[in-house]
């Protein structure tokens, strides 16, 4: 199994097995605490090797610094089934998101396990907006 992408965006949508992302980062900016983010979403491609043919199980959980759950970890599962002499086969995972909220500022991780094996982590980090002073 190899990991093709793993990203934090503004949205993303799956076209026929084409992963589309728009807009990815790794930081927000706030000018006061807590703070809820609009909407984003989490985009996985993960290609699998005829070997892993069969059922799996994914689960992806948002932590802040301290290993804390920001919210309830997401279970999904596939089934992995390839056609005649395909060698291997590419699946996207979407997440869509409404809402988050984070309660204060700090290093956040969106961490994806499958089969109970940690496999990616993509980094968030939250940061207070300082004011500047006009020059």
């Amino acid at each position: 199994m190899t990991i093709q992408v793993a990203a934090l965006c503004d949205a993303a949508t799956d076209y026929h097995g084409k992963l589309n992302i728009l807009g990815t980062f790794d930081t927000i900016l706030a000018a006061q605490f807590p703070v809820k983010h609009p909407q984003c979403s989490i985009a996985f491609r993960i290609a699998f090797d005829r070997m892993e043919e069969g059922s799996h199980k994914f689960r992806m959980s948002f932590v802040d610094e301290d290993g804390q759950p920001i919210m309830e970890s997401m279970d999904l599962a596939t089934e992995v089934v390839f056609p005649g002499e395909t060698t291997f086969l590419s699946r996207n995972f979407i997440v869509n998101f409404q809402q988050l909220n984070f309660t204060k500022a700090g290093l956040y991780s969106i961490d994806l396990a499958m089969d109970g094996r940690q496999v990616t982590s993509i980094p968030l980090a939250v940061k207070k907006l300082e004011k500047q002073n006009p020059a």
